[in-house]
């Protein structure tokens, strides 16, 4: 039953996130045969921004080591397909594949930017200037991931301005996005709003902001909504709510895509994204990986199927 509620979005994008943050700390090996056809289905399905992989060396992330192969089986769909690039190397081998859309991902604390990055928050920026320019000067769209926006596992809750601070530095070298991150689910509606209000009163505008929420403590739809209510019309989410975080052992799950349209469709607001296809593509997803999806939508759905 659709019943609107007051001052939100007509339309939210789904930056549907399964593809790559969702697989990237899977134990096994998915072929890439898979991978490509998990894409095509998450396609099909009406997403329209689908985040295929990530060129980091195969050393640190060995689950999206087969970049070069998966990318070219999927690029002809007519879909965007983000990729992640950590630095000039990762971008170039992306950009000679036809990449048009790329992400650069740096971190809030100094503990995760040790953590993911081996680097310091401000080394790992100065990293990532030249790499958005470059990206920039080659006409591709650029963008900013932060992490631990909320809570960090080794330093606690984390400071607005910190995330502030890094969020400028990103639009500054030229950013068209940031996603917002809260790694290890910590976040509560109250904090979120503050969050969003403090970026806008430093210049940053909500049209340039998505949300990145883990459902560590089950927050992640109220969050979403608290962010709604703001303004924000770009969601992160995953496909069947897999997905962590390899280097923030408490993490859990992403947003369900599942959960996010069922609340979504509720409220009147358009995904163009069709949920029965999105729940038996989740549920094939499952099937490859030998376990259920612990989408609570796509239990209940598959369940009242049976």
């Amino acid at each position: 039953m659709v019943v609107p509620a007051p001052d939100l979005p007509a339309r939210v994008r789904i930056h549907e996130v399964g593809a790559r943050d969702g697989l990237q700390n899977e134990k096994s090996t998915v072929p890439t045969a898979v991978k490509a056809e998990f894409v095509r289905r998450l396609a099909d399905a009406g997403l329209t921004t689908i985040e295929a992989t990530s060129f980091v060396h195969p050393k640190w992330v060995p689950q999206l080591a087969d970049a070069e192969e998966l990318f070219p089986l999927v690029s002809d769909l007519p879909v965007a397909l983000p990729v992640l690039v950590p630095n000039g190397r990762g971008l170039d081998r992306a950009l000679a594949l036809g990449a048009r859309r790329v992400a650069v991902f740096a971190s809030a604390t100094e503990s995760f930017a040790k953590a993911n990055l081996n680097r310091t928050v401000d080394e790992s920026l100065a990293v990532f200037e030249p790499v958005v320019r470059r990206a920039k000067d080659a006409g591709a769209h650029v963008r900013g991931y932060v992490s631990m926006c909320f809570g960090d596992p080794w330093e606690g809750p984390v400071p607005l301005h910190q995330v502030v601070r890094v969020c400028a530095a990103l639009r500054a070298m030229g950013c068209d996005e940031l996603s917002l991150g809260d790694t290890i689910g910590v976040a509560t509606p109250g904090h979120v709003l503050e969050l969003l209000s403090s970026l806008n009163e430093q210049g940053v505008p909500t049209n340039v902001l998505g949300v990145h929420f883990h459902d560590t403590y089950g927050q992640a739809l109220a969050n979403t909504l608290a962010a709604l209510q703001h303004g924000v019309t770009t969601v992160d989410a995953s496909a069947g709510g897999l997905g962590g975080c390899p280097y923030a052992r408490s993490a859990t799950g992403n947003l369900a895509t599942e959960d996010l349209v069922w609340m979504l469709r509720g409220l009147g607001i358009d995904t163009g994204v069709d949920l029965g296809r999105l729940v038996a593509t989740s549920e094939w997803m499952a099937g490859q990986l030998g376990r259920p999806s612990p989408s609570r939508t796509v239990r209940a759905l598959s369940h009242k199927e049976q």
